[in-house]
């Protein structure tokens, strides 16, 4: 019939075609916009990065120097007052029912001029894209019209929701608030699902603002990040050229000198440093000592458990109290904690040369060797192995 447009298509078959239209633009953020643009984390063959342009015109009038600068300022300025889209400052429900709000407030010219270099400026960006945004999905609506029917408008709706729910959303806001964290980074992003399949990788949000210049964003075994899976293929037809998907770091069985280059790959490979330290250290030595605690610590063992590891700046002020009166009760433990910032402090450190570096590092293995904590003797030697890897 008319009513149903030029493919006369039944239910579930427009149901497929919603499906599939708004995976793509979800593509499309994901490696155009978010690896390619913002992190230049993956170049794009120019036929791939414009029809990625043209789509997201026409679908969602986003402009890519626009969503590039808010993007890059959240990176910079992640959880403080400056965040475009912080949860933890600006509240969770804000940012997830009010995601597309906050970014056309933060596209200031300030922000722009600053955080929005390195993107197109070529005609069609200049005299369409930018200046006739809003005319794609006015497009969108006709064609929509003229081949689904009068089914056009709700699935137009449905397109026009797609991105500021998904991945204004459910990305900047539920990313930084619920979920799991495989890394300490230095803000409050989390891993919202490990098979992160529908919003194209994204769900991997910790992984990303842990390595934000890999164009991966899987990191454990069992992640998988369907983006990555795409980039691949696009790689096979020369289409895309992904970078900084491999750490530098890797270790070296039977190695046990130390060396400028271990300083080096340790601090490329920091975050997850620290993951194995909480590992091979401080969970073990956490549940020796828990048959020592007094009874009224034990049942806040996986709490205490998390604090260890926690990066300070976000541990609220009520539980740092809690973790201090533990670790004055507790030398080992306290040991164990002191010496994790000791580590992480060799890399910290600026302006100083690699052989300074050097000789702090073997000051922390020589006195992890001498603590008399088995795990921490043990990390000391797993440390020395670590080395460059070959080019």
């Amino acid at each position: 019939m008319w009513y149903n447009g030029l493919l006369d298509l039944s239910v579930l078959q427009l149901v497929l075609v919603v499906l599939g239209m708004t995976h793509v633009t979800i593509i499309s953020v994901t490696l155009y916009l978010h690896r390619h643009s913002a992190h230049n984390s993956l170049d794009l063959h120019p036929v791939l990065s414009h029809f990625f342009r043209f789509w997201l015109w026409l679908t969602t009038s986003i402009i890519t120097k626009e969503w590039t600068a808010i993007h890059r300022k959240h990176h910079a300025t992640c959880e403080t007052e400056d965040d475009p889209h912080s949860p933890m400052i600006k509240g969770i429900r804000k940012v997830v029912f009010e995601g597309a709000e906050l970014y056309a407030e933060a596209a200031t010219p300030e922000t722009l001029e600053r955080f929005g270099q390195r993107t197109p400026q070529d005609w069609v960006e200049r005299n369409v894209y930018t200046k006739h945004n809003n005319l794609g999905i006015l497009l969108l609506a006709i064609i929509n019209l003229a081949l689904f029917g009068v089914n056009g408008i709700w699935i137009w709706a449905v397109q026009m929701m797609w991105i500021p729910v998904w991945a204004a959303g459910v990305v900047n806001g539920i990313g930084h608030y619920f979920g799991y964290r495989n890394f300490e980074c230095a803000d409050n992003a989390r891993n919202i699902v490990p098979w992160a399949i529908f919003i194209g990788g994204e769900e991997l949000h910790n992984n990303h603002h842990t390595y934000p210049n890999s164009s991966k964003l899987s990191r454990r075994w069992y992640e998988v990040d369907i983006g990555w899976g795409y980039i691949r293929m696009f790689q096979l037809f020369g289409l895309a050229k992904p970078k900084g998907y491999r750490p530098i770091a890797h270790s070296v069985p039977g190695k046990q000198a130390l060396d400028v280059e271990t300083v080096q790959a340790i601090a490329n490979n920091r975050f997850d440093i620290m993951r194995q330290y909480r590992k091979r250290v401080m969970e073990p030595v956490l549940l020796q000592q828990r048959s020592l605690m007094e009874d009224e610590i034990k049942p806040r063992y996986r709490k205490l458990r998390k604090l260890l590891s926690r990066e300070v700046s976000l541990i609220p002020e009520t539980d740092r109290l809690h973790l201090d009166s533990v670790l004055e009760i507790n030398p080992v433990l306290r040991q164990i904690y002191d010496k994790s910032h000791e580590l992480q402090a060799i890399w910290r450190r600026r302006g100083v040369k690699p052989q300074e570096k050097l000789q702090a590092l073997m000051d922390w293995c020589k006195d992890a060797e001498a603590s008399g904590i088995r795990y921490l003797e043990d990390f000391a030697t797993h440390l020395k192995s670590y080395s460059l890897r070959p080019a």
